[in-house]
């Protein structure tokens, strides 16, 4: 009898990537439509970590609403503090010394490093490359001792302020983080560097990966280095210079290709641009005030006043200021270059002393929307990729 052929009938299959997969970075869901092991769409869905932080920022006063933006992206706390503080300022007409607008400037490069050497070694530990992860983080923890040494905390500071900053950096400080800026740039040269520039697997993984023009990138609003990686040269320290920026020297590294091997790349120069700019802030740093004259400061409760339980002690020690208490009527919007990209903070006035409205422009959810277009046409394992390359913390995504 003749061979009977059967006609096999195929369908897509649609999976779901999260919220608990490791190398999602955080609770995203991204819903995969597949044929085989081609990408047919993809879509993510966020909201699994939203705390209402723009809301509860309106019951609180300017000063004691700082603590919120530590949980934004909160691996890199200080720039999200350096931020709020930026565009309070602005709002309020203060103006910051010059010594805390250092300071806070060495704070911001210290955050970038921090957050790039997470980032770039999270991401080659996702495709495969494992070696990195140990290394980095070997120097990641320098920073987190230093950060420790100037305010206590190591992840969540709430260390700049309204005007200026908490308390001022000592000698040991400088030192140490000087001479950490000897070193660095040697390491990334001897180890980062040598270990993936130009390791065949890794550029299998990222060359041609997640491909976007520099068109198709500044259409959907990307920025920093996800942006910068397609050849668009944009970085707010540049076009619109806060703190000590307008003061010292560097570079904005730019890609070629927009793919994932060139967003790397801008990653890894920028870690050397970071330690050019502290180690120029180092330099120059005059001595001085830490704190504007007439910026808002903590105060206790007065002594006789009695308190019948902890949530009251807790309103008077955080809300109670001194110095202006209420802000001019108005809007303002102030960008800061973090180290997912650009920070946005909105803030409406109406002359009470807590924010009207705050809304917040997070890097991370404009570049999660992104995602779709990153992966078109991508196999399965090529998400792992793009997602790594766009460098999202879920917790300044959802807010």
């Amino acid at each position: 009898m003749p061979a009977i052929e059967k006609q096999m009938n195929t369908k897509d299959l649609t999976i779901s990537m999260g919220p608990q997969h490791p190398a999602t970075h955080g609770v995203l869901r991204v819903v995969l439509d597949l044929d085989g092991e081609r990408v047919l769409k993809c879509t993510p869905y966020v909201g699994y970590l939203h705390r209402g932080v723009e809301k509860l920022a309106e019951n609180k006063t300017y000063l004691s609403a700082l603590p919120l933006t530590d949980r934004l992206d909160y691996i890199s706390s200080m720039s999200n503090n350096v931020g709020y503080c930026v565009a309070v300022e602005r709002l309020f007409g203060i103006e910051a010394p010059e010594r805390a607008k250092y300071i806070r400037t060495i704070m911001c490069e210290m955050t970038r490093i921090s957050s790039h050497i997470i980032g770039v070694s999270t991401h080659a530990l996702d495709i495969g490359a494992m070696t990195l992860f140990l290394y980095s983080f070997r120097d990641r923890e320098v920073l987190m001792d230093l950060f420790e040494m100037v305010c206590g905390a190591r992840l969540t500071v709430s260390y700049p302020r309204i005007g200026g900053v908490r308390n001022d950096v000592n000698q040991e400080f400088i030192d140490r983080l000087y001479a950490f800026t000897e070193e660095f740039p040697k390491t990334i040269e001897r180890e980062y560097e040598t270990l993936l520039n130009e390791n065949r697997i890794w550029k299998q993984r990222t060359e041609g990966i997640g491909v976007i023009s520099a068109e198709e990138a500044i259409s959907w609003g990307l920025t920093g280095p996800t942006l910068r990686g397609s050849g668009v040269p944009y970085d707010v320290r540049k076009f619109a210079p806060y703190d000590a920026y307008d003061k010292v020297e560097f570079n904005v590294p730019v890609g070629k290709n927009g793919d994932v091997y060139d967003r790397y790349l801008c990653r890894m120069e920028e870690l050397k641009q970071s330690n050019f700019i502290i180690r120029q802030c180092l330099e120059q740093m005059p001595k001085g005030a830490i704190l504007a004259p007439d910026a808002p400061k903590f105060t206790l409760p007065a002594k006789d006043k009695v308190l019948n339980d902890m949530e009251s002690l807790i309103h008077q020690f955080v809300l109670i200021t001194k110095g202006p208490i209420s802000a001019p009527e108005g809007e303002i919007y102030v960008a800061t270059e973090v180290p997912k990209g650009e920070l946005g903070y909105y803030l409406i006035s109406d002359g009470s002393g807590r924010p009207y409205r705050m809304r917040l422009r997070a890097p991370s959810f404009v570049h999660i929307s992104a995602l779709p277009v990153f992966c078109r046409d991508a196999l399965v394992a090529d998400v792992i990729a793009n997602i790594g390359t766009i460098d999202i913390v879920l917790g300044e995504c959802d807010r």
